[in-house]
């Protein structure tokens, strides 16, 4: 971008910020403008385009200290100025640049504002604009469009971690690593995935968004994972081992203790997801199963069962908590 732009464009009137704004303050108004105007949010929306574009130049020049100062040095010389020749008897763009850098720009009767500024800025007789030597323009070259896409795993997959391949642009395969313990909705950045730069800059990302599948039998707790174990009124009143299933392993014994009743969980440590930043456990829910049909036998036993105990109604104490 020419500093013909600079005098032109009040960039902090195109992000809608003071001049004395913070660079985190900026950084706000610009993500805020740009989700608001970005393609993505207005497909075929030619307008929002080009205000995006307008948006994504300021911030490129403002977000920048060294170009930020630069360009309210260019500004605080006023709108008037422009690159025109010097009329007889007057001084030109030159001739202002050269005021404010030692008085370079009067020793040129023929050099004019690029040699000027490929003094400044490491010599070199190349023109704005161009894609190699010389100066490129203040705002530098422009980065490649961020791209987002979206992935489904299986629940398998999130919790151990697994590489994928995905179909790109064009056709061509990417290939992601979905990190171990990846959570339902959670994005994935991958530098240099996305569209790449129209004049040489660096390619944009692309931003992947994870889902994961639920899966019939555990779910997640942070790095830690749930079931629920059914276990008989026999075993939970008089004790069992019985086996609980693991995540893609074999199961697991477990004691259950005499008298355990529905919705007690027990632990098994190390058995959730392992992560580079931990490893969870897992957590078995016991559930008494209710028979659905008993037999004649045993509903007599069960009576039998019922009238050799004390009268207790294990309701008293909720009822007694209800009322307060």
């Amino acid at each position: 971008m020419a500093s013909q732009d600079w005098f032109e464009k009040d960039f902090y009137k195109v992000l809608g910020v003071d001049k004395s704004i913070t660079p985190a303050d900026l950084k706000k108004a610009y993500r805020k403008l740009a989700r608001q105007y970005h393609p993505d949010s207005n497909p075929g929306d030619a307008k929002a385009e080009a205000r995006f574009k307008e948006i994504s130049e300021a911030y490129s020049v403002l977000s920048d200290e060294e170009q930020r100062r630069e360009y309210d040095q260019v500004r605080a010389m006023g709108s008037g100025a422009r690159f025109t020749a010097a009329g007889p008897g007057q001084g030109g763009f030159e001739d202002v640049f050269g005021s404010m850098f030692g008085g370079a720009g009067r020793g040129r009767a023929r050099g004019g504002f690029e040699d000027l500024l490929g003094g400044m800025f490491g010599g070199g007789n190349g023109g704005f604009g161009q894609t190699s030597g010389g100066f490129r323009g203040f705002g530098g070259p422009t980065p490649g469009r961020d791209v987002t896409a979206a992935v489904t795993v299986d629940f398998l997959t999130a919790t151990h971690g697994d590489t994928v391949t995905l179909s790109g642009g064009g056709g061509k395969p990417i290939t992601v690593r979905i990190p171990a313990g990846v959570t339902d909705g959670q994005k994935l950045k991958l530098r240099g995935k996305g569209e790449p730069s129209p004049d040489g800059g660096e390619a944009g990302d692309l931003v992947l968004t994870v889902n994961v599948s639920k899966h019939p039998v555990f779910e997640r707790d942070g790095l830690n994972l749930k079931v629920n174990v059914p276990v008989t009124f026999a075993e939970a009143a008089l004790g069992a081992t019985i086996e609980v299933p693991t995540l893609g392993g074999e199961p697991v014994r477990m004691k259950i203790a005499p008298g355990t009743s529905s919705g007690r969980v027990l632990r098994v440590k190390g058995r959730g997801v392992a992560t580079p930043r931990g490893t969870g456990d897992l957590l078995a829910r016991v559930e008494v199963a209710v028979p659905n049909h008993l037999t004649a036998a045993q509903k007599e036993a069960l009576e039998r069962f019922q009238a050799s105990g004390p009268a207790e109604n294990p309701r008293d104490d909720l009822i007694a908590k209800a009322r307060g």
